[in-house]
């Protein structure tokens, strides 16, 4: 069966829910959407209502994913999850994660509508905690969804002093239910999200569509470099132990890595302190960090060991002290290549090719991996710009990615997917 689209129709809706949604802040200056706010708790209900009026039955779990439910073949048929976020960072754009969540309602509600009936079910989920803004915690939700939610999360506060537990009890939940928010992993097929690119690729090739191949592994590292303070006048250049102009060529170095590696490596200093901080006096001590992302974990693990030689080299060179520490670490999570395919037929009977690429942000897809196969389709964003008011995905190119779902969902009839074709990862 093959869906009649009027992918500018689907474009304008998602276009007016994006707004309607945009709307809820807890600030009139700006969108500010956190995690168990009073702003989530209206931003859960408009989607609940969206989704019951889109054909799906409607609940909630312990840790406020929304979840609307179509299940045309039975309660115990297998499931494909279809999800996004609808949280936001501090001073957001409107696309980042709701685009997902209503993009999925849409191309449901189209399947109820054409009387489509497929073997097995579909459920919708709006996560939240999926930015990791207000608690030091994240993919909390995604978490308790995929089965892997650690109990120690209850114990992070946020910066008023509040727990997470706390939060959740005051946002009406029981804290002691959320192993129930747990799918069997029997009964699910795979997890897809739509998401907007928040890079500038697909607008630089001209498509409106990607496929993701992999969501990047991530290390961070705190680079501490101690040299010796003194009179920025009277020591001569020759004599300075400056460790300012260490982790300086430090960080060209991370640059250079990166740049040289064949997997599409990014890499930030995102923060760099210096002691004592006068502006005549020679740096004492500097603390930097660095942000190393790759596709491929072996590739970013041997671009970690190359700068720790760097920087030992550099540190020497200048008669400097330099202690390098790691205080995250995360996998690289491959999209399963079944999937990929799938995604990419899907876009291709509209007309359009969808690049291949990775993507460096990360995204509930990284929990719900522990569950289930994962795909996701990036959908383009002007000038790649994202966790910012200029973000935008225009109406036409969310009509092309929600009728992208659609297709996607009419050919995806087996409940089982070929584990040959699985992604792995490098």
């Amino acid at each position: 069966m093959k869906i009649p689209l009027d992918i500018a129709a689907l474009g304008a809706r998602a276009a007016a829910m994006i707004d309607e949604l945009g709307a809820i802040s807890a600030s009139p200056d700006h969108l500010t959407r956190l995690f168990l706010t009073p702003e989530h708790r209206r931003a859960a209900d408009i989607v609940a209502r969206w989704m019951a009026e889109a054909g799906l039955a409607v609940s909630e779990d312990a840790m406020g994913t929304v979840r609307g439910h179509w299940h045309p073949a039975g309660r115990d048929a297998p499931r494909l999850l279809i999800g996004s976020h609808i949280d936001t960072v501090v001073n957001a754009g409107k696309y980042d994660g709701p685009m997902g969540v209503i993009l999925g309602i849409l191309a449901v509600q189209e399947m109820v509508r054409a009387g489509f009936r497929p073997p097995y079910g579909i459920d919708v989920l709006a996560f939240g905690d999926e930015e990791g803004t207000r608690f030091p915690t994240t993919l909390s939700a995604s978490s308790a969804v995929a089965g892997v939610f650690p109990p120690a999360s209850l114990a992070a506060v946020d910066a008023e002093g509040i727990s997470l537990r706390d939060a959740l009890v005051a946002y009406g939940k029981n804290p002691d239910e959320i192993p129930a928010a747990a799918y069997d992993p029997g009964k699910v097929i795979a997890y897809v999200e739509a998401h907007i690119e928040q890079g500038p690729v697909l607008e630089a090739e001209g498509e409106p569509l990607g496929v993701v191949t992999a969501i990047a592994g991530a290390s961070r590292l705190s680079v501490t470099v101690t040299g010796e303070a003194g009179h920025a006048g009277t020591v001569p250049m020759r004599m300075r132990r400056d460790a300012l102009l260490g982790a300086s060529e430090m960080a060209l170095a991370v640059e250079r890595i990166a740049k040289a590696d064949p997997h599409g490596m990014v890499a930030t200093v995102g923060r760099m302190h210096v002691e004592p901080g006068s502006i005549n006096v020679i740096p004492s001590r500097v603390v930097f960090t660095i942000d190393l992302r790759s596709s491929s974990d072996m590739s970013r693990r041997e671009a970690l060991t190359r700068f720790e030689r760097e920087a030992h080299r550099i540190a020497d060179q200048r008669h400097l002290g330099v202690v390098i520490s790691a205080f995250h670490e995360v996998a690289t999570v491959p999209c399963y290549r079944d999937l990929q395919l799938r995604l990419r037929n899907a876009v291709a009977d509209l007309g359009h090719r969808a690049p291949s690429l990775p993507s460096g942000a990360g995204h509930d897809g990284q929990a719900m991996s522990k569950l289930c196969p994962i795909g996701m389709l990036f959908v383009r964003c002007r000038n790649g710009v994202s966790h910012n008011p200029a973000e935008y995905t225009s109406p036409d190119d969310m009509g092309l990615a929600a009728a992208a779902l659609i297709r996607f969902i009419e050919r995806f009839q087996l409940p089982q997917l070929d584990s040959s074709t699985s992604g792995a990862p490098t």
